[in-house]
């Protein structure tokens, strides 16, 4: 069985995120290069209010300027993952799993149907009932007012099949925030977070860490090991 090597990060800049993942990555590819046993990690954190546009995202999807984004003390970063625009920030679930899918399956679409499944399994666990879209990566909720809404954005980068970057799952979010954009570059569809959909002020942060856990370990049918 796979082992894949846990870390909950915490609160931590985006940047400085970025940047321990590339440095996980680098050394995995390294090993590999040099035909040595890699080790896959599962990082957990929530980031300050960042902003951050994949590689096919259009610029335009932003709607403040910068001036706008330093009054209000937003980061924005262009980074290196598929997908377009989307938020990041305070009660958000980060997931940033780095892994050597040389150790499980060489199929990004796989990968990413498994991330959406554990989300979905989250979301079953509380009640509701998650929903994929044709064309469009990470996890729905239907409602029979206004549409869809996405919970949960994905978007990947793989090098030499190592995976980085991830999903974030809308915990406890504030949902103005994504007022100041337009999120994944769908106009037609909504955004919620699990808060709302259960009708609470909180829901116990740590308790959705804990299923995710669960959920990742089932899916990928691995073993997770903490660390410090």
């Amino acid at each position: 069985m796979n082992k894949v090597f846990f870390k909950n990060l915490g609160i931590i800049d985006f940047k400085e995120a970025w940047g321990l993942q590339e440095g996980v990555l680098d050394s995995i590819i390294e090993n590999k290069r040099k035909k040595e046993k890699t080790k896959s990690h599962l990082l957990f954190c929530q980031h300050p209010h960042v902003y951050t546009l994949g590689k096919s995202g259009k610029e335009e999807h932003l709607l403040l300027k910068n001036s706008e984004l330093n009054n209000k003390g937003i980061d924005f970063y262009k980074i290196n993952r598929g997908g377009d625009i989307t938020y990041h920030g305070p009660g958000q679930l980060v997931v940033y799993p780095v892994l050597d899918l040389d150790c499980f399956f060489t199929d990004i679409h796989r990968y990413l149907r498994f991330l959406e499944e554990i989300i979905i399994r989250i979301l079953s666990y509380y009640g509701l009932k998650g929903v994929r879209l044709d064309g469009s990566t990470g996890v729905w909720l239907e409602n029979t007012e206004s549409g869809y809404k996405k919970i949960c954005a994905m978007g990947v980068r793989a090098s030499r099949w190592v995976t980085m970057h991830g999903l974030a799952l809308n915990v406890n979010v504030d949902l103005n925030y994504f007022n100041n954009i337009v999120p994944c570059g769908i106009t037609n569809k909504g955004v919620t977070s699990l808060n709302v959909e259960l009708g609470k002020k909180d829901v116990d942060f740590m308790e959705v860490e804990s299923v995710f856990l669960s959920a990742f370990k089932d899916v990928f049918e691995c073993e997770i090991i903490n660390t410090i």
